[in-house]
């Protein structure tokens, strides 16, 4: 549960992680390090230097005791105080503090202050104004002395020479590993560019470079992108050959049969029709979203065309609305004429009429058409999207079967631009909600 929480607030991004490999081990190393250091050193060391002080300020204080006022105890212990590098005086109670002033990052300056007031019921104050000098203030019979004591006496001098030291080689040294971690990762980043352009249909110059392991996901990238492409490419001239074949039989047919007596030809032009289209169909599947390279498009005028051309054939189709700011997007406007022109199709098939509209999100564009036929069961939807799938059974088929290519065609374009085909129900129109989203 806690890693649970805690992964969605770490960084989704490659070099967001690799900061927080290099920056978390170093800034944990020198807290751990302060802590004990500050601890075992600073602490200990400020400890001992200040009881040293203290069995001074003993003597002085002993010396002192038998003085009648204030300058007769200030000379008693004149040469002592030189001796000790003390300055000692009395002051006015009036002006002397009655409470401790220490710079709160003097982190030093309590641990001697209470070593003092421990050792001293006496003790009225500790002025620490700056890193030279301390000020001890005593109740005195006489007044108050005021103990003037060198600061490097009492705990080592400038304590905060080593966190500073820490940190400023800690952020160099990061800098540095982050600077040669970033080479390192780079091949990375241009390999998961390559391989995500190919994934939308596009194939950009790539050569493997960087350590071992990641030239070869290069190379093993580079195979797998040209056995594809050959497969494609083999695919696409074996069905467009096929289909070139059958088209000349078919003409023929087609002219022997219309010089037959119409009533006998007629059954025989229908399945000719029907495997011309048949062979049609085949072919765009071969294409699929190969047609053309991808290109700066308007997406919202592409859409308003493939409508308009629909209007112009008597089809009710409507442009419903339109969400979001438009403007350019990559594609193939081919293949997205297509894959549009299939699901609009595929909504007057079995419906009477067809919506479109287009949303302009953030990191994806969404093209979604709506008809007020049966839809498809949630359950075949998946089956639905597979090639040569017709589940006309379920729907109306007033108009005519499917060759069960339409979807098929426009989820491979929707996957070769990035996105994907999603299938709904229309609370609009209670019919068919096909998505295609599309990377932006």
């Amino acid at each position: 549960m806690f890693f649970r929480w805690l992964k969605q607030y770490l960084p989704r991004g490659l070099y967001g992680r690799a900061a927080l490999i290099l920056i978390l081990p170093v800034v944990v190393l020198q807290i751990v390090v302060s802590v004990a250091f500050v601890q075992r050193h600073f602490e200990d060391a400020t400890i001992q230097m200040t009881q040293t002080v203290l069995r001074e300020l003993t003597l002085v204080l002993d010396r002192m005791e038998g003085a009648s006022d204030a300058g007769a105890a200030l000379a008693s212990v004149t040469d002592l105080g030189a001796a000790l590098a003390l300055g000692l005086d009395f002051v006015d109670p009036a002006a002397a503090p009655l409470a401790d002033a220490i710079r709160w990052y003097d982190f030093t300056g309590y641990i001697l202050a209470g070593e003092l007031r421990a050792a001293l019921p006496q003790m009225r104050a500790v002025d620490l104004p700056d890193s030279r000098q301390a000020l001890i203030y005593l109740n005195d019979p006489r007044g108050v002395l005021r103990i003037a004591v060198e600061r490097r006496s009492l705990s080592p001098y400038n304590p905060h020479q080593l966190l500073v030291t820490m940190v400023f080689f800690g952020v160099l040294m990061t800098v540095i590993a982050y600077l040669y971690l970033r080479n390192q990762l780079r091949p990375i980043t241009r390999l998961a560019a390559a391989a995500q352009a190919f994934g939308r249909g596009r194939s950009v110059p790539y050569s493997p470079s960087g350590a071992v392991e990641v030239r070869a996901a290069g190379h093993a990238f580079l195979d797998m992108r040209g056995r594809i492409e050959r497969q494609i490419e083999q695919r696409t001239m074996m069905l467009s050959g096929v289909s070139h074949d059958l088209r000349t039989p078919l003409t023929r047919l087609k002219l022997a049969l219309s010089l037959m007596d119409g009533d006998e030809a007629a059954p025989m032009l229908k399945d000719v029709d029907e495997m011309e289209r048949l062979v049609t169909e085949f072919l765009n599947f071969a294409k699929g979203a190969t047609e053309g390279e991808p290109e700066p498009a308007d997406l919202l005028e592409l859409v308003r065309a493939v409508v308009a051309d629909h209007v112009r054939m008597g089809h009710d189709v409507t442009l419903a609305e339109m969400a979001g700011q438009g403007g350019m997007v990559l594609l193939r406007p081919a293949a997205i004429r297509r894959a549009l022109d299939n699901l609009i199709g595929n909504a007057l098939r079995y419906g009477t009429r067809a919506e479109v509209s287009v949303a302009f999100l953030e990191t994806a564009c969404r093209l979604r058409v709506e008809d007020d036929g049966p839809g498809i069961p949630e359950d075949r939807r998946a089956e639905a999207l597979k090639p040569f799938t017709r589940l006309d059974p379920a729907r109306n088929q007033d108009r005519g079967s499917g060759v069960g290519l339409g979807l098929a065609i426009a989820m491979d374009i929707a996957r070769a631009h990035g996105g994907t085909l999603r299938l709904g129900r229309s609370d609009r129109l209670g019919g068919l909600q096909a998505d295609i989203v599309i990377a932006r």
